[in-house]
């Protein structure tokens, strides 16, 4: 509080033709783990935090519009870490659908809920990257995107296909090659698939995973793994991995897997614990079902289908329907476990593939970090600074001074209770209300 305070006092020289808004009279969340601050105000000029203090010393500029926000929460814009842009229309995922019109409307969806940055982790076409390159050329309208393009699967095992790069056993030799178009394309991460799908489909060997590392680290690249299995994750932390993109779920995390993470510096990026959760919540009508928070997102043959008897009974009918709240638990489990010996973790969800609605899930998401066992401030570092430390994204993830002004305003406080993320009064990204 001392230390925002007696920044505030240093009041930034703003030309007079400047873009000023001037926030004031809220509470301040600022994404650092500190306490909530009342009686706050902020300045931005051309989308970036120029200063912030209290109410009672604003001197906004003749121009700037000054926006008072009594009685509102104000905290930084959510960073979700693990989704999939693009590529699904309703309950379809497809190639196809991978065009620009599609790609701004998942943006734009997200921007909605709050959610103003999206790592976007291997079921990238190139136009991802375009997108991206003009986002970064100016201010973007609509939610951040960072992409890992194309993931890298053992062929018939996971991913996209017709957009993943699918390898087959012994196929080391087409790596080098595959990573130096991911390092000219400026990807901001490698995604690999290590899992076998509960035993249905072929898992990525070990030497082709570490050749994949290994010729990132040449290119200066990190890379995520999509992991279940205990065993894979040690070999994979071990070998040089940089993240792991889901929870372990086969087994509780053990103290080796902890120090090894630790001694290499590895993130629990996401723990993605709506991915389990969707796997069982369609068997029955969900009561998100009703709610306007869900509905305003989805379509009306989005709605029919879930609350078809059918599709109920086709969701239950799985083989390994049994098993998934099991593991749901287990992620819980070892999310908790990880926090709370020091590994470092952010937010994400696995969402933008059927049934993983972008916007909706991330809130979700929130509250089941909070479940098992996280207390709110936790998940809000989580899902806001410690996602920008991830992406190595200097400006966005706090609301301090020279950052971006991605944020959300809110009518309750998320700290009190991680649900009060929902009561949206309005989002902005550099500095633009996009939403409502």
């Amino acid at each position: 509080m001392r230390t925002l305070l007696a920044s505030s006092l240093l009041l930034f020289s703003l030309p007079a033709f400047a873009e000023v808004k001037a926030l004031k009279n809220f509470t301040l969340i600022d994404g650092t783990g500190g306490p909530a601050i009342g009686g706050v105000a902020m300045l931005f000029d051309n989308g970036r935090i120029t200063w912030i203090g209290s109410a009672g010393r604003l001197n906004a500029p003749a121009g700037a519009e000054v926006i008072d926000l009594a009685g509102k929460f104000v905290m930084p814009g959510i960073i979700n870490l693990h989704g999939h842009i693009g590529s699904t229309i309703d309950l379809k995922q497809d190639p196809m659908f991978f065009t620009r019109e599609n790609i701004e409307k998942n943006l734009r969806t997200y921007a909605s809920y709050g959610v103003t940055t999206v790592l976007s982790l291997g079921t990238d076409q190139d136009l991802i990257f375009k997108i991206r390159d003009e986002q970064r050329a100016g201010r973007p309208s609509y939610t951040r995107v960072y992409s890992a393009g194309q993931g890298f699967t053992l062929k018939g095992g996971g991913g996209l296909a017709g957009v993943t790069h699918d390898l087959i056993a012994g196929a080391a030799a087409e790596i080098p090659k595959d990573i130096d178009d991911l390092a000219a394309k400026k990807a901001d991460i490698v995604k690999i698939w290590v899992d076998d799908g509960l035993g249905h489909h072929p898992k990525m060997p070990f030497e082709l995973s570490k050749a994949i590392i290994d010729n990132a680290h040449r290119a200066g690249l990190r890379v995520a793994a999509h992991v279940f299995y205990l065993a894979d994750a040690k070999q994979l932390v071990n070998g040089g991995i940089d993240a792991l993109a889901h929870s372990v779920r086969d087994q509780p995390v053990d103290q080796e897997l902890i120090d090894s993470m630790k001694q290499h510096g590895v993130w629990q990026e996401a723990a993605t614990l709506t991915r389990e959760a969707s796997m069982v919540v369609y068997a029955k009508p969900p009561v998100f079902l009703t709610d306007p928070f869900f509905t305003r997102s989805v379509s009306p043959a989005v709605l029919t289908t879930l609350n078809d008897p059918d599709y109920q009974k086709k969701i239950a009918a799985d083989p390994d329907f049994a098993k998934y709240s099991a593991l749901l638990g287990m992620a819980q489990q070892n999310l908790k476990r990880l926090a709370d010996a020091g590994v470092s973790y952010g937010m994400g969800t696995d969402s933008g593939v059927p049934g993983r609605f972008p916007g909706f899930f991330e809130h979700w998401e929130m509250e089941l970090m909070v479940e098992a066992g996280l207390t709110p401030s936790q998940v809000i570092v989580a899902a806001t600074k410690s996602g920008a430390d991830f992406l190595r994204a200097n400006d966005l993830g706090t609301l301090q001074i020279g950052r971006w002004a991605d944020l959300i305003v809110l009518s309750a406080n998320p700290a009190a209770n991680i649900r009060n993320t929902r009561f949206i009064e309005a989002v902005y990204i550099g500095g633009n209300r996009v939403a409502p």
